[in-house]
């Protein structure tokens, strides 16, 4: 018998699976069975972006959860993403896989640290990055995406001052673009914090016509010898579009999953981080979803997801003014 304290303790179900098991069919079988949807972020393991129904990043797995119709919704991805998605649709079961897939991002800023924070700027917008708690969530005006985040500042008024968090490097590079009056919570993620510069110039060398591709959470030492600078889906989208054959992709390694899908003559090659032994980047939080807990997850429906209901209705403003904002812009 599943005890859903043991499972609370360890965060997943640590339920062994016979080798003979055909996860990926069993995980279609029950999916179909409980009328669950799974969503995969584009960070996720190639076996588990397959599988899914539907793969994105932040601003499209958030807007797929508004409309899902399914009974359950497992999330492939970390938890923040999971609140979201209880948040937007709170009578559905949510479930992750491994509760321990957090975010260094979100870690980085504390609910209790930010509302005293905020104290000292009462005449301002509170702009978050999604890539936060759901009690931060409850402490802001709009929600963001690296999708979407400039957007998002260029549609309030000119002279606007805004608070936003939690990333130090998305907040200036927003900033340094639309030249706006904003205060930057000093955040963030340690997967793009972590490129080496010197080894992505190196492989420049010796990829001379490999084009660099970068996310906005990136230190921006990286984001200026970019050729191109965007969210995971602008960078899979730019990838498609342009014509170059060669790329260095300074983001988690697993979008590259699909944009070898997307393109399979082209050469993606991960750019490195400072950690000479690593050729490559990935979050260890993301990585800890696999087909394994994911079959378990859907069998025992657990662990599920939860939100405490004022929470949920502070924080669903926030992520509703910014999907309201996205549909005027078309986004």
């Amino acid at each position: 018998m599943i005890s859903r304290d043991d499972v609370l303790k360890k965060g997943f179900v640590d339920e062994p699976v016979d080798s003979s098991v055909d996860l990926v069919a069993e995980i279609a079988r029950l999916k179909k069975e409980k009328n669950a949807v799974i969503l995969a972020h584009y960070y996720q393991t190639g076996d588990i972006q397959d599988i899914a129904d539907f793969v994105g990043d932040s601003l499209a797995l958030s807007q797929q959860a508004a409309k899902t119709d399914a009974d359950i919704i497992v999330f492939a991805g970390v938890h923040f993403m999971a609140e979201t998605a209880k948040i937007l649709s709170p009578s559905k079961k949510v479930l992750i896989p491994d509760l321990n897939a957090g975010c260094s991002l979100a870690d980085s800023c504390k609910a209790e640290d930010f509302a005293e924070f905020l104290k000292k700027y009462p005449d301002h917008t509170v702009i978050s990055y999604v890539n936060t708690t759901a009690d931060v969530k409850a402490l802001t005006d709009i929600v963001c995406t690296s999708s979407n985040a400039v957007q998002i500042v260029e549609s309030l008024p000119a002279d606007a001052k805004i608070v936003f968090g939690p990333d130090r490097n998305l907040g200036s590079y927003i900033k340094n673009l639309t030249g706006r009056d904003m205060v930057i919570w000093d955040g963030a993620c340690h997967v793009h914090e972590e490129f080496s510069l010197e080894r992505i110039l190196e492989l420049k060398k010796e990829h001379p016509n490999a084009k660099i591709l970068a996310h906005p959470e990136c230190k921006k030492p990286i984001l200026l010898v970019a050729d191109h600078v965007g969210s995971t889906a602008e960078l899979l989208k730019f990838s498609t579009t342009d014509d170059a054959q060669e790329y260095i992709v300074a983001t988690e390694t697993g979008i590259i999953h699909q944009m070898h899908k997307s393109n399979p003559d082209k050469v993606f090659i991960p750019a490195p981080p400072l950690d000479s032994t690593c050729g490559c980047n990935n979050c260890s939080f993301m990585k800890l979803i696999t087909l394994k807990k994911l079959y378990n997850t859907l069998k025992y429906e657990m662990p599920e997801v939860v939100v405490d209901e004022e929470v949920s209705r502070k924080a669903v403003k926030s992520i509703k003014a910014m999907l309201e904002i996205s549909a005027k812009l078309g986004l």
